[in-house]
């Protein structure tokens, strides 16, 4: 445990003795912090550098863009919570190498773009700004809270052929969850903190479900979608890309990996190989680029494989509120299920 998270932890413990109300607060504000800025990585420097930058405004931020390769089709690319455009630096060379022209920014507080505020319909927005500016996407990728941003994008009216969400989930319940879980909070405090998240992104019970849950709501019938997480990841359960695998069936692929966290696993090769498989050619694309991979998997039916991991394992937790950091972890594993 960092001693950061144990400081976050125990400040908002105080507030909660005070009041629930008063320790609900205090969770959002810990939540939606965006302090410490992640670096590029010096393997991925040479891909930050390369890109073709520009500037989105976004619902009064001004946002800093990037653009790789020349293609005809565009792929879009979110990165997560105190993540950054340049984690994607080994899908964007993969991408480029397949002829694509590849998209991503740095959200407000993240990355090189300004500011100290951010939420999730900043995604959406600078999404739909993008669409605008190069047409309808082959793909939206997103990992973690970005996954999050794709999949609403896309039930939103983006227009895109499919989603490819990594470590990531289909609501915000979900991430609510996880952070709630990790700092223990009371059940008093937890309903406060959820009503404070609902009030400050506009939504209730029952609109928040409606334009952000696609487990509940999914994709349009004719997206198709791909799953990637990985069965060690602390910070979002792998349980959660399972109920999108449920909600979507046939249409959807889960890769799993073991071994590598929550951010490694934008760097593996079995995903790196899935998204490549999904953007040049759908989920035959995946299918046929996993094939070797999926020799070693035990493939369970959707509803099956929800059903059985829901009940033998309980959500993990991360060690940290937010941050995609990496993880000193052991060499991975891949498999894949349908």
């Amino acid at each position: 445990m960092t001693d950061t998270f144990a400081t976050t932890r125990r400040a908002v413990a105080a507030a909660s003795a005070i009041s629930p109300r008063l320790g609900g607060r205090a969770a959002l504000a810990a939540f939606f912090s965006t302090a410490g800025r992640m670096p590029v990585r010096s393997a991925d420097e040479a891909t930050h550098d390369s890109a073709r930058r520009g500037a989105v405004r976004v619902r009064g931020h001004e946002l800093v863009t990037y653009r790789w390769g020349g293609g005809d089709d565009t792929v879009l690319l979110l990165h997560g919570w105190r993540g950054r455009a340049s984690q994607f630096g080994p899908l964007v060379r993969e991408l480029v190498s397949e002829g694509l022209h590849v998209v991503s920014f740095d959200a407000p507080a993240h990355g090189d773009s300004p500011g100290r505020r951010t939420d999730l319909r900043d995604w959406v927005a600078a999404t739909v700004q993008l669409q605008a500016a190069h047409g309808r996407f082959r793909a939206i990728v997103g990992h973690s809270f970005g996954g999050l941003a794709a999949l609403t994008a896309a039930r939103q009216g983006v227009t895109t052929a499919s989603v490819a969400a990594i470590a990531s989930a289909g609501s915000p319940a979900a991430f609510l969850s996880e952070f709630s879980d990790a700092m223990r909070l009371d059940e008093p405090t937890r309903r406060h903190f959820e009503a404070d998240f609902r009030h400050r992104i506009g939504e209730d019970e029952a609109s928040l479900i409606r334009r952000y849950d696609a487990t509940a709501d999914p994709l349009p019938a004719d997206l198709e979608l791909l799953l990637a997480h990985d069965d060690t990841d602390r910070q979002v359960s792998p349980t959660w890309s399972l109920a999108l695998l449920e909600s979507h069936r046939d249409r959807a692929r889960l890769v799993r990996t073991t071994g590598l966290g929550h951010v490694r696993l934008l760097a593996c090769d079995p995903v790196l190989d899935a998204v490549v498989g999904l953007v040049t050619g759908g989920l035959y694309g995946v299918d046929r680029a996993t094939a070797a991979t999926r020799t070693h998997a035990v493939e369970i039916a959707p509803r099956e494989a929800a059903a059985r991991e829901t009940a033998s394992r309980e959500p993990a937790l991360e060690e940290a509120a937010h941050p995609d950091s990496e993880l000193d972890v052991p060499a991975p594993s891949g498999t894949i299920g349908r």
